[in-house]
């Protein structure tokens, strides 16, 4: 048996699956981006290890860059305004096909604000991937290109998710207890 960590209820989404979501994904980024210019577009921090994963089983050539941004204030909510902090600068972005990986999708406005803010950089072309989707979270329409996992409204980590910079390191996506974030 895995090892559950004090905070963590359950395990959503198991190593074995994270790693079937991946290579499924891989494969579609493969079909659609041969003879492109691919581009895999992290968002830190959380989506480092999904990236990680990805690239690893891609075949088609692929570069990578990295952004970070925050939508969240204190705690767990969001604070609906999308602040980067870290900006991707690159002098050929006409020529680049984007690929924005994420590691989860809440209330949409975070990828929908980075499509768009890509697309007026002057992108070539900018699709988003996830490895998780909380459709019942979301507050702006907003559908990934690539899904891996849509899951219940709960708040999860592990797998590059972290509730206060814990319990990334963990090799499957866990439910968090409530008594941890509801102090």
């Amino acid at each position: 048996m895995l090892y559950l960590p004090e905070g963590v209820e359950r395990i959503l989404v198991p190593q074995e699956e994270i790693d079937e979501i991946v290579t499924n994904i891989a494969e579609q980024v493969d079909r659609d981006y041969a003879g492109k210019r691919l581009v895999l577009l992290c968002i830190l921090k959380g989506s480092v290890v999904f990236m990680g994963d990805l690239m690893k089983k891609l075949r088609t050539p692929a570069e990578i860059d990295f952004m970070k941004v925050s939508s969240y204030g204190s705690g767990t909510e969001s604070s609906g305004t999308v602040k980067i902090v870290l900006d991707v600068l690159r002098k050929d972005l006409s020529e680049c096909d984007f690929l924005i990986v994420e590691d989860i999708v809440d209330s949409g406005k975070t990828l929908k604000y980075l499509v768009e803010y890509l697309k007026l950089k002057g992108a070539k072309t900018v699709k988003t991937c996830t490895l998780l989707d909380k459709p019942e979270r979301r507050q702006v329409e907003f559908v990934p290109d690539y899904c891996g996992k849509q899951i219940p409204d709960e708040f999860v980590v592990g797998y590059g998710l972290d509730y206060d910079e814990r319990f990334r390191a963990l090799p499957y996506v866990g439910v968090l207890s409530r008594s941890v974030y509801e102090k």
